[in-house]
């Protein structure tokens, strides 16, 4: 919607100062996880992430909007700010003008409510959110069950993880917790554990994946921890017929999760 298309908004409340108390915590929510956790809140940008929030029941706090670049979303708390504010508290280089700060959830391994042989991935020490956001992007598109992101180094809900994400942080249930959690709560539900590693593997389109399976993948620099491994029923590889050794996590994770859906007899639509 261009600026000719904007209804009448109330502006005498618009915020233009940098220096704003507001303006200044929301800067805090977009850069630090600590100030994430302290606060229990986090940061939404975009209306297409903003509508996936909110459909999946999170309550939005406020929302910060640039009257110059979109109209206020309809039956929320709603701050109108400037362009200047606005690119101060916006990553995005896009102009859809919409921030919002949300009320985080914290989901554990008990609220996980699987189906009949869940698919399951599973992420070891991902550090960049960018990856984690998408993997959590094809989990969506393929219909995981859930992703479980052990010993994390990034947290769930850092801007970087949701904008890569598209939304789909919100629409796939995600938990984080350390390896030993995972693994004794994969082998408590009898879910087979197939870790994806190049040293004594199989190829993975010759691995049963049609029932109850948690694919693990470790981070490109260092891979998959001996705990894991040892864990493991079986472990796969993808062929890597070039010059390089490995692919990155998101690819990887990618081909081994459309491979689960096929052999499930996905992909009919």
């Amino acid at each position: 919607m261009n600026q000719r298309q904007q209804p009448n908004v109330k502006t005498e409340n618009l915020i233009t100062s940098l220096q704003n108390t507001q303006v200044k915590r929301v800067v805090l929510l977009q850069q630090k996880s600590a100030e994430r956790r302290r606060q229990g809140l986090f940061v939404v940008e975009g209306q297409r992430e903003l509508g996936r929030c909110l459909a999946a029941g999170y309550e939005i706090e406020e929302v910060y909007f640039c009257p110059d670049l979109c109209a206020p979303p309809a039956g929320l708390p709603v701050v109108p700010v400037s362009r200047e504010v606005y690119a101060k508290i916006a990553c995005r280089d896009s102009t859809e003008g919409v921030v919002a700060v949300a009320q985080a959830r914290t989901l554990t391994l008990d609220d996980l409510r699987l189906p009949v042989n869940p698919l399951i991935v599973v992420l070891e020490r991902v550090e960049k959110p960018g990856n984690l956001g998408a993997v959590l992007r094809t989990a969506d598109a393929a219909g995981v069950d859930a992703v479980v992101v052990c010993d994390p180094l990034t947290d769930l809900y850092n801007p970087n993880l949701i904008r890569s994400s598209i939304g789909a942080a919100f629409t796939v249930p995600c938990v984080a917790c350390s390896s030993a959690q995972g693994i004794d709560f994969l082998k408590r539900n009898g879910i087979t554990i197939l870790t994806a590693q190049l040293q004594d593997s199989h190829l993975y389109y010759n691995t049963d994946m049609r029932g109850g399976t948690a694919i693990v993948m470790g981070a490109k620099s260092t891979g998959l921890t001996r705990q894991w491994r040892q864990a493991a029923d079986a472990h796969i590889r993808i062929p890597m017929l070039g010059a390089l050794d490995s692919l990155n996590v998101s690819a990887s994770a990618a081909i081994l999760i459309f491979e689960a859906v096929r052999q499930r007899g996905g992909g009919s639509q």
